[in-house]
């Protein structure tokens, strides 16, 4: 069992989705979701906990650049200039499915979760993490170093610890 300390609380792994849509159940927010790497893995995290309809409004999977662009609003400059697995795509990307979906909070995530894809300067694990409210927009780099499986898994697991953070603030 993965523990981890939040503040002055420690969070089973388990735990923490039950714990954000709780939180945002008491907060009267909603959260949207776009996923490349994760294919769907938070959403369906977010899904499987009873009562989330009331928080949980879409999750959207853009896997291809060209979804990016169509469903988010990712401006081809960007995927152009820096590629799809970048800091400014999952900006873009988070900024992109709050706006959509009218939601408080808007989580994306774009990376490499292997074992093919990676270049010298992009290596398998490198993963991009964003979140956008109506005040902020910020993005979190995470090197992982699992397999595929394992990569996607803490992908999504890191996806819950930001909007914990958010929450908690």
């Amino acid at each position: 069992m993965n523990l981890e300390l939040k503040g002055n609380n420690i969070i089973d792994d388990n735990e923490l989705p039950k714990r954000v849509v709780k939180l945002l159940m008491e907060k009267n927010m909603t959260l949207s979701s776009a996923e490349s790497c994760t294919g769907g893995l938070f959403s369906q995290e977010v899904t499987n906990i009873s009562g989330a309809s009331q928080i949980f409004d879409r999750g959207i999977v853009t896997y291809s650049n060209n979804a990016k662009m169509e469903e988010l609003g990712v401006k081809a400059e960007t995927l152009d200039a820096f590629g799809a697995v970048s800091k400014e795509t999952a900006y873009e990307m988070a900024e992109g499915v709050r706006k959509v979906s009218g939601t408080d909070i808007g989580v994306s995530v774009t990376g490499i979760a292997g074992p093919t894809g990676a270049t010298k300067e992009k290596p398998v694990g490198l993963v991009y993490i964003g979140i956008s409210t109506k005040d902020i927009t910020n993005v979190r780099e995470l090197r992982l170093e699992g397999d595929r499986t394992q990569n996607r898994q803490n992908s999504m697991r890191n996806m819950f610890d930001i909007i914990y953070e958010i929450l908690i603030k």
